[in-house]
C-alpha cells in the first residue's frame, strides 16, 4: 500500500492530483463508456426503439435508450424461436464498443427464413415442387411484394447482391429421403406464426395427394439375415 504524503510543493500536489484522476477515470471507466456509447448510438443510429436487436449475446425488442442503459424486452433464453422470454434486460450502453450488434430491422424490416422438408423417394417429386411453391408464393405473396422496393434500396446504399426475394426450392438427395429446403422472406417479429402457416398448408396439400407424395422419415433398413445353421444334436441340446 502506498502513502503519499504532501509536502507542499509544486510536484508533489501535481503527482497527488494525477493518482487522484486516474484512480477516478478507472473507477468511472464504465459509466463513461456507457455515456459515450449512448452518443454513439444517437449519432450512428446504431439502433433505436421498436428495433429487434442482438448485443452481447442478448437478443431482444428496444424497449429504450437512455443516456446508460438499453432496455430491451428478451427474446428466447429457455423459449423456443423468437418468442419473449418476458424479462427485461438492461444493458450497459458500454457494450456498443465491446463487440458486433446485429440490427434484425433497420434499413430493411424483413429476414430471410427457411425450413427443410423430407420426401420418400418414390413420390410425385414434380407435384410435390409445384404444391410447395404454390403455398408459399400465395402465403407470402404481401411480404414478397412490400420487400422488393425496400431491398432495392438496400442494394443500392450498400452496394451488395441482390439477392431474391421470392421463395425459392432447393431439392438435394440424400441416403433416406429427397430434402426439399424452402428459402423465403418474411417480417422479423413473425418468423415462427409463417413457418407454422406454411408447414400447416404444405401438410394439408400433401395428404389430400392420395400418396402421391409422401413425407419421409427415419428408417432402419435390415439388408440380409445372418444363415443360422442348427443341427440335430445342437436342437436336443437346447
Amino acid at each position: 500500500m502506498a502513502i503519499v504524503y504532501f509536502s507542499g510543493s509544486i510536484k508533489d500536489f501535481t503527482i497527488v492530483i494525477g493518482l487522484f484522476t486516474a484512480g477516478l477515470a478507472f473507477t468511472l471507466q464504465e459509466l463513461i463508456l456507457s455515456i459515450a456509447g449512448s452518443i454513439y448510438i444517437f449519432l450512428v443510429k446504431v439502433y433505436k426503439p421498436g428495433d429487434r436487436i442482438e448485443i452481447n449475446g442478448i437478443k431482444g425488442d428496444v424497449i429504450d435508450v437512455d443516456s446508460i442503459y438499453t432496455t430491451m424486452m428478451e427474446i428466447g433464453q429457455w423459449v423456443s424461436s423468437d418468442n419473449y422470454s418476458g424479462r427485461i434486460v438492461k444493458l450497459s450502453n458500454a457494450f456498443v464498443f465491446k463487440g458486433p450488434i446485429y440490427n434484425y430491422s433497420q434499413d430493411f424490416p424483413f429476414i430471410w427464413d427457411e425450413f427443410n422438408l423430407p420426401i420418400r423417394y418414390g413420390s410425385d417429386i414434380d407435384l410435390a415442387k409445384s404444391i410447395i411453391i404454390k403455398i408459399a408464393s400465395e402465403t407470402l405473396s404481401d411480404y414478397t411484394a412490400n420487400s422488393k422496393a425496400q431491398w432495392n434500396e438496400v442494394v443500392n446504399k450498400f452496394y451488395i447482391e441482390d439477392a431474391e426475394v421470392d421463395p425459392t426450392l432447393a431439392i438435394s438427395l440424400t441416403d433416406n429421403w429427397i430434402q426439399f429446403n424452402l428459402r423465403y422472406i418474411v417480417d422479423f417479429k413473425k418468423r415462427r406464426y409463417t413457418k407454422h402457416i406454411l408447414n400447416d398448408k404444405i401438410r394439408l396439400e400433401i395428404e389430400k395427394t392420395n400418396g402421391k407424395i409422401v413425407l419421409a422419415s427415419t428408417t432402419i433398413e435390415l439388408i440380409k439375415i445372418p444363415d443360422l445353421k442348427i443341427t440335430r444334436d445342437d436342437a436336443v441340446k437346447s
